[in-house]
């Protein structure tokens, strides 16, 4: 549950006038961050006094601690076009752009486990198999690029960084890469690909310089998990949030139970289309699987 829980605003307490210092104090922002905040569309519409100042009241602090919780799983974007959704009257987008925020966490977990299967596949090659397929006096930067399917820009910025070390052309200043340069640039490929910052690359690369141990790399991976779950935990919080500020905002306490009938949560013709249940007794056990990659139906 968020704190300071938006369902404790909605629009319970329209008649209860807040400043913008009231509200910035209870986020920990700026009273410019709530200006910001109205012209985004974050907060529903402000009405003014007689003397031009913002009337804000329990619900524009409700939207504000729902906005600021949203924004910590589903990021700042995401968490606006949600609010500007909800205060526009469209739940069902907002609730779509919820769903499209754990569909594309789930694809980076999937992202996740296959670039550790490839990289520990790279990282265990033999090296007489790696220096087959480059030529023995290594291969021109635009071909390396070519091969890794990466703009030569990447390649620069990488050695830059210090992940690549090419061998320079005396005179020319050419690049040119040998094995061990070209199997390094595949595995920095595939960890920016999943997730991975380059400082965190460059800890990988070293220890597998120095040790030939992949445990960097495994260690790599698990931090990027722990880091994945992380915000999975922040995206439930976030939906929290907007389920109870939704609640507030109309009056009422809607409980899942009553609001949901759950033997028709799910429709059993497309859970038996997709394979991914195969026992309908208890569709809500089956719903909470992890990985399962199912798709959920409207109530019916």
């Amino acid at each position: 549950m968020v704190k300071n829980s938006p369902a404790a605003g909605g629009r319970a307490h329209p008649g209860r006038a807040l400043r913008s210092v009231d509200l910035a104090r209870s986020a920990g922002v700026s009273t410019q961050q709530i200006r910001n905040y109205e012209d985004a569309g974050v907060l529903p519409p402000v009405p003014r006094s007689e003397s031009g100042y913002r009337r804000f009241d329990e619900g524009h602090r409700g939207a504000l601690l729902t906005y600021r919780a949203l924004a910590r799983g589903y990021g700042p974007d995401r968490a606006r076009a949600v609010m500007r959704a909800v205060h526009a009257d469209d739940v069902a987008l907002a609730l779509s752009l919820l769903d499209a925020g754990h569909a594309a966490l789930h694809e980076q977990r999937r992202d996740m486990a296959a670039v550790g299967e490839a990289l520990a596949a790279v990282a265990g090659e033999d090296p007489d198999h790696t220096r087959a397929g480059v030529p023995r006096g290594g291969l021109r930067i635009g071909e390396v690029a070519a091969r890794l399917g990466v703009r030569t820009s990447a390649l620069r910025v990488w050695e830059k960084a210090g992940l690549l070390t090419p061998v320079r052309e005396p005179g020319t200043g050419y690049r040119w890469f040998g094995p061990e340069e070209v199997r390094d640039a595949r595995m920095i490929r595939m960890l920016r690909q999943g997730g991975y910052r380059l400082p965190r690359i460059a800890r990988v690369l070293d220890g597998l310089r120095r040790t030939g141990s992949a445990e960097a790399l495994r260690e790599a991976v698990a931090e990027r998990g722990r880091e994945l779950s992380l915000r999975s935990r922040a995206m439930l919080a976030g939906a929290s949030g907007l389920h109870d500020y939704l609640a507030g905002r109309d009056g009422e306490r809607a409980d899942t139970g009553d609001a949901w009938d759950t033997g028709n949560a799910w429709d059993t013709d497309d859970a038996a289309d997709t394979g991914a249940m195969t026992d309908m007794a208890d569709t809500r056990v089956a719903a909470g699987a992890a990985d399962t990659g199912e798709r959920a139906a409207p109530p019916g």
